[in-house]
């Protein structure tokens, strides 16, 4: 499997589960963090007379912009550009990046300042820059401390969810000479130190954008912390990073999907900075850039909205679907090889990639459904995921094994006699591999495919009797049936 931004782990899916599981640490933190934020987040839709109500007005604002794109699009870079922002559009992740180099030249910058941005994962923003000498410095906690590590997200909004505090202060005393304790403010003061110069002396600042604002040609940034303000205000340069459907028509609309994102995000009412910039600062204003360059990123985005899975495009990047995933859960974030884990990125990682890289994930899922029952904005990702398992059926790509399995299961099922006769060798058989455990357990794990189940929970034994042949005994035929009426009718008749 080629390497790609959002692909960054080659590993069969298998082996990254596998070692995935044996990460106690992972699967502790990450049980934690969905209990806390799952049981925040309910008892705050709970105190929210009003929660589905949002849900199903946010999930009509974003599916009227995804039909209406074309049209919004125009109207945010018009009113954008009208704000003294420039206005770029970006077919391909390729030209994402060459044009943020081109604005690098031009400014002739060797480093930048940047804030949390899944979009600029997904286009492998700072590995292109670091080829042509150009660092860019995370400075969202979180993403500092996976920069620091070269390390990856293992949640979309929670990235460094796999660190504690003490691998945090032993990643900065290795790496940055820091020689406090693994208390999380004193690293943070630390941090602040070590930041505070670099966006003093930054010429470009970063960004993504949870919302364009079509209206007001407005890009809004919500964050945690204050690093997202300080790299929108303190550089002279500011460039944006919006995924091409990432809009919404107006502020109204925009204060309905902030209402949920964040509550679905962290389990938070509020959170810490909320930022709404349009376009440059005026000449009155001290703080703000005086050129702001959008790049508006479609990287497949137009395919997907001319496809069955035109509802992924609802995402708002919450990340509530990983949240409460019992897979995720299971196999962390890395165990999916994605910038984008968990249902969402079970869904959204085969659009981006195709299937020959990812043929695989979508069977990472139980269909449970819990995902859909999070989504503040109605995303139906069961059924999406199933899309998926259909088309990769459809194409051809199950194994040899696979296929020779369930050709032989239908030429069983569809013939009578070839069913009774497999039901009741099977019946025989699975009693005397049980022996006297009573279920195929870890003792039979040796055999192909059964051991996929039976490595790691019982499979119970078929029954001695089928049941079409107790029912066949219990039923009662026609003709008892006519005895019986004729026998009530005489009675009648007597009475």
């Amino acid at each position: 499997m080629a390497l790609s931004p959002v692909i960054y782990d080659d590993a069969p899916l298998r082996e990254r589960v596998r070692k995935a599981l044996t990460d106690d640490f992972k699967h502790e933190a990450i049980r934690k963090a969905q209990d806390t934020i799952v049981g925040n987040a309910e008892r705050l839709a709970k105190e929210n007379p009003i929660w589905e109500e949002l849900r199903l007005e946010a999930a009509y604002i974003r599916n009227h912009v995804l039909q209406n794109l074309d049209y919004y699009i125009k109207e945010f870079a018009t009113n954008a550009q009208a704000a003294g922002a420039k206005v770029y559009f970006a077919p391909t992740a390729e030209d994402a990046v060459e044009k943020a180099l081109d604005i690098f030249e031009e400014v002739g910058a060797k480093s930048c300042v940047k804030s949390k941005s899944m979009v600029t994962e997904e286009v492998g923003l700072n590995d292109f820059l670091e080829e042509h000498g150009i660092h860019a410095i995370e400075t969202d906690c979180a993403e500092n401390i996976l920069q620091t590590a070269g390390d990856k997200p293992s949640h979309i909004v929670v990235p460094a969810l796999h660190f504690d505090r003490k691998h945090i202060r032993d990643l900065y005393r290795d790496k940055k000479g820091y020689t406090g304790s693994e208390d999380p403010e004193v690293i943070t003061h630390f941090l602040r130190e070590n930041l505070r110069k670099e966006f003093l002396e930054a010429k470009i600042g970063i960004t993504g954008c949870n919302f364009g604002v079509a209206e007001t040609g407005s890009c809004t940034l919500v964050t945690n912390e204050g690093n997202g303000r300080m790299a929108t205000t303190v550089p002279n340069t500011q460039i944006v990073f919006l995924g091409a459907e990432r809009l919404v028509p107006n502020l109204k609309s925009l204060d309905t999907l902030l209402t949920l994102l964040v509550p679905s995000a962290v389990g938070s009412k509020i959170t810490s900075s909320f930022s709404i910039n349009t376009g440059t600062a005026n000449a009155d204003e001290a703080d703000g850039p005086h050129s702001v360059h959008i790049i508006m990123v479609n990287n497949g985005r137009s395919n997907i909205l001319k496809s069955e899975f035109a509802p992924m495009l609802r995402c708002i990047r919450c990340g509530a679907c990983m949240n409460n995933c019992p897979v995720y859960r299971h196999i962390t974030g890395h165990g999916y090889g994605s910038i984008y884990p968990g249902p969402m990125g079970v869904v959204l990682t085969p659009l981006l990639e195709g299937y020959d890289n990812t043929d695989k994930m979508a069977f990472a899922c139980s269909l449970c459904g819990a995902c859909d029952d999070a989504c503040p904005v109605k995303i139906p990702l069961h059924e999406l995921i199933h899309h998926h398992r259909l088309n990769i059926v459809a194409e051809g790509r199950p194994g040899a094994p696979e296929k020779a399995a369930f050709a032989t299961a239908g030429k069983v099922l569809s013939n009578r006699k070839l069913y009774d006769l497999a039901t009741g060798a099977g019946s025989k058989g699975m009693k005397i591999m049980g022996g006297s455990y009573g279920a195929l357990g870890s003792s039979t794990s040796w055999i192909p495919v059964l051991r996929g189940w039976t490595g790691s929970r019982d499979f119970e034994l078929l029954a001695d009797e089928r049941f079409r042949d107790w029912f066949e005994n219990h039923t009662i035929t026609p003709c008892e049936t006519d005895t019986n009426k004729n026998n009530e009718t005489k009675g009648g008749e007597n009475q």
